[in-house]
């Protein structure tokens, strides 16, 4: 009998300086029982910072691999935006780009960041709608502190500095940008 995933309720105040975006977020997300903490809040911090109409979850680690672990997709279907998190195999990648319009990737894990991205970055780089962000071990493993079964969340984006927290504690995250090939 396979483990069924854990299901998390998060509401989350978005104040994105930048965008001059601001909602009140009533999300749902399923994590899936090899994720990490970690992974699930990089993926909800990744929607914060992406957060507008359309946006959704996909089924992330259990999901078939045509999909991203978050997308917007327009009215006739075509992917708008697509987001991973983690270290994506060049492949994924190239996929993704020469399916929608913009692709982001959120990378984290520390040192392991450079090793993944070297081998492909000069290939990579060509692709006109990809952005690499790199978020940095110690940010990623505070917003790990902060996952519960059910979240009331904070988050605040300003001149490209980000802050989420919960009525008990704050994470400031200060994002690299390791590829910036899109022209938003």
């Amino acid at each position: 009998m396979a483990i069924k995933p854990t299901i998390l309720k998060v509401t989350m105040q978005v104040a994105d300086i930048d965008r001059a975006y601001y909602d009140d977020l009533k999300l749902t997300i399923a994590q899936h029982p090899s994720e990490t903490d970690e992974r699930t809040m990089v993926r909800l911090l990744a929607f914060a910072l992406h957060a507008s109409e359309g946006l959704k979850f996909t089924e992330g680690i259990s999901s078939a691999e045509d999909e991203p672990d978050i997308w917007k997709k327009n009215l006739s279907g075509e992917i708008e935006l697509w987001i991973d998190v983690g270290l994506p195999d060049e492949r994924r990648i190239r996929k993704a780009c020469n399916r929608a319009k913009l692709v982001y990737i959120y990378a984290y894990g520390g040192r392991t960041v450079p090793l993944w991205w070297q081998p492909m970055a000069e290939k990579l780089t060509r692709h006109q709608n990809l952005k690499v962000i790199v978020l940095p071990q110690t940010a990623t493993r505070s917003l790990a502190k902060l996952a519960q079964k059910t979240m009331a969340l904070q988050c605040t984006v300003q001149d490209g500095q980000i802050w989420m927290g919960d009525s008990d504690n704050n994470v400031f995250v200060e994002p690299d940008p390791l590829c910036v090939a899109v022209r938003e």
